[in-house]
């Protein structure tokens, strides 16, 4: 059986890092004056510097050895030609697909799928366009103005990050909420300020089974029945975007009003399938459309470029040289451009959920570590926060600095101030401030050691194309470096354990639960006191499944 840590590269790369573990990324670029010119690229309107790493020459180069010796050809290849490539759950794995914009097809299992990718695109152009026209009414006959999408996970962090990141481009005369924590201040947070004659409800759902999804939606449905409409004025007031068309219908969505999306979306992955939805209807289907170009473009890029000159790539190499070499835990990610400020918390999810694995794709152990912990906030918030850690503290975290170059019109010197300042921030971890000696010996307890590694991606201007192109990007990197791990990148049975466990709690909370830990079997008896209406029935009784009393047989 193949060992990854057992591979002469992987060896060497070990080797390389106690050569260069002292060394300093100044020395570098004193070494080198063209490192700049060598270590950065560009792809359509994103620039990536990579420079200042602690990554010589040589330890590039067996990288990409690495990445040469591994799958990733042949796996990349599975992926936008429709293998399966998702072994757990036995599935293709075709996000790009979403958004291919080419003539070419894509099978699944003999069949083409991009004709049902099209119809589902014309489907979104034509609700889109007649909500954002007013053509769309409600039971009263008002237009539509409140987009409550409805979801958690991955039918949430996707589309609502890009409609905060893309909020200049929203139509003037809707408003976008995004609920997704199932505590429910969040949604009567948001209901309290809606009228129901004017609302929209987007029910985003894979399965249409997610428990914290469905409770929302319940509450949203039960709130438009009590405050507005009849049962037969539900259908103007919810969609779905859902691979399960009965389940939806039963919920009183119109058939027409499903938009279906496929089992080979991963919830990560999908803002690109009707789980966009709300993009759509926030910056127009063009717009979207342009999002869809924008990821399109460097998903050609990952496939034709050298992996010498492949930003996915590049991008994923390095993280493995922090992570399996030089031992960091973590991923700081920083944007400096406040629209991006939910980019984080998408990139969070779309790493930790991928490659949080402990075993390979044969379900053998790995002896190395995988994904690492990603974090971070907006740039100039963070240098007030979290910086000082960053700059002298003990933990080694690698930055990935994201900004755009575009300011916006009457404050430039807002923009100025802000890029000045990342740049900052990217030299100080560098260089650091023992060669400042002024009023002070090089041997100052205070100064900061340097030598602390970042990227930085910049955007000529952050358009839905450029969106696109990043969150591809990192979608790429991830799968990378999935396949180098050999791990199965798109599968997430962490969260369906705690789905199955939280259910099982719920349904003998009225039990005593003996077979459940001390410490779980102590905290139900005290939520058990909060909710009177789940105390053990009477003897001789059981609930029946919607909570009303039933003689036992």
């Amino acid at each position: 059986m193949f060992q990854l840590t057992r591979s002469v590269t992987w060896q060497a790369l070990e080797r390389l890092h106690q050569k260069t573990r002292d060394d300093r990324i100044r020395d570098y670029f004193s070494a080198d004056p063209q490192r700049f010119e060598k270590m950065s690229l560009r792809v359509g309107g994103l620039f990536l510097d990579y420079s200042k790493h602690q990554v010589s020459d040589q330890v590039l180069a067996k990288l990409l050895e690495l990445a040469d010796h591994s799958a990733l050809v042949q796996r990349r290849a599975q992926m936008f030609s429709g293998d399966i490539i998702n072994v757990t759950e036995d599935r293709p794995v075709l996000h790009t697909a979403l958004r291919n914009l080419s003539d070419e097809p894509v099978y699944v299992d003999g069949e083409d799928v991009m004709p049902e990718i099209q119809r589902t695109r014309e489907q979104i152009k034509r609700f889109s366009e007649e909500v954002r026209s007013g053509e769309w009414k409600g039971y009263s006959g008002k237009r539509i103005k409140d987009v409550v999408n409805i979801g958690i996970g991955g039918s949430d962090l996707g589309p609502n990050m890009a409609c905060r990141a893309l909020l200049k481009y929203r139509h003037p005369e809707l408003s976008f909420h995004f609920v997704s924590n199932v505590d429910g201040t969040h949604i009567q947070k948001v209901l309290s300020r809606l009228d129901p004659a004017t609302t929209l409800f987007i029910v985003s759902t894979k399965t249409f089974s997610t428990q914290e999804t469905l409770l929302n939606a319940k509450s949203a449905r039960r709130w438009f029945l009590d405050n507005a409409g009849e049962d037969a004025d539900v259908g103007a007031h919810f969609i779905a975007a859902s691979t399960n068309r009965r389940a939806a219908m039963d919920f009183g969505i119109r058939e027409e009003n499903v938009f279906e999306f496929w089992a080979w979306v991963g919830g990560r992955y999908s803002m690109w399938s009707s789980i966009g939805l709300p993009i759509a209807l926030s910056i127009g289907f063009e717009g979207f459309m342009e999002l869809l170009e924008g990821a399109h473009e460097m998903d050609r890029h990952f496939i034709e470029a050298p992996f010498a000159e492949n930003m996915p790539v590049l991008m994923a190499l390095i993280g493995i040289w922090y992570i399996n070499f030089v031992g960091a835990e973590t991923q700081a990610v920083v944007p400096y451009d406040q629209a991006l400020h939910q980019l984080p918390s998408f990139l969070q999810q779309l790493d930790m959920e991928s490659n949080g694995k402990s075993v390979d794709i044969f379900g053998h152990p790995v002896n190395y570590k995988t994904g690492p912990i990603v974090w971070g906030q907006t740039g100039s918030n963070g240098q007030h926060a979290f910086f000082q850690l960053l700059h002298q503290g003990t933990r080694y975290v690698p930055i990935d600095f994201i900004a755009s170059l575009k300011p916006e019109p009457d404050f430039e010197d807002h923009h100025f101030a802000l890029l000045t300042n990342m740049l900052a921030q990217a030299n100080a971890f560098m260089e650091g401030s023992q060669g400042d000696t002024r009023g002070h010996s090089q041997l100052d307890p205070y100064s900061c050691p340097g030598n602390r590694p970042s990227s930085t991606l910049l955007l000529d201007e952050l358009t839905p194309k450029n969106l696109g192109a990043l969150i591809a990007l990192y979608e790429h990197k991830v799968f990378v470096q999935g396949v180098i791990w050999n791990i199965n990148s798109f599968d997430q049975w962490g969260v369906q354990l705690g789905k199955r466990i939280a259910g099982e709690i719920s349904e003998r909370i009225d039990t005593n639960a003996s077979d459940f830990d001390a410490s779980t079997q102590g905290l139900l008896q005290l939520v058990r006191r909060h909710f009177p209406d789940h105390a053990t029935p009477a003897k001789g009784k059981t609930k029946g499944k919607r909570g009303k009393q039933e003689t036992s047989p």
